[in-house]
């Protein structure tokens, strides 16, 4: 079923980053960098590379949508039942970037992972900014 209805909803999360585009894009892309803030992974910024996110809870399968270096990346998110889409959006701003990310996908019976993913992708922002401030 592929209906894509109204009800489907979201999780976006935005911040503003002290850091230019292609610092965080290297964050989002690199898997020993994503391995630190997101999961362990077999990630490439190729358009239709499938890769798998690991985690001690089990796997998400993924494939790669869309990828404009240092402005858009996107990939489908598939785990338990739930098959979503999350773009990430990189606009330059005047203190470094604004960075947003929409997970979207969840059906409005996807109660638990939809917020699994309001709690959980705060945390892994948490996480990359850190890695960010770091990462030099």
């Amino acid at each position: 079923m592929n209906d894509k209805s109204p009800e489907m909803l979201s999780v976006v999360v935005e911040r503003e980053i002290p850091h230019p585009p292609e610092r965080i894009w290297r964050a989002l892309t690199q898997p020993h960098l994503i391995a630190e803030w997101l999961m362990k992974n077999d990630f490439r910024p190729v358009v239709g590379h499938r890769f798998e996110l690991r985690a001690d809870w089990g796997a998400v399968d993924c494939q790669v949508v869309t990828v404009e270096p240092n402005k858009t990346l996107s990939y489908t998110w598939a785990a338990y039942g739930l098959d979503s889409v999350v773009t990430w959006t990189l606009t330059p701003s005047s203190t470094g970037t604004h960075l947003r990310m929409e997970q979207s996908g969840f059906r409005p019976d996807q109660q638990q992972a939809y917020q699994g993913a309001k709690a959980g992708w705060p945390q892994f922002f948490a996480a990359l900014e850190q890695l960010l401030t770091r990462a030099d």
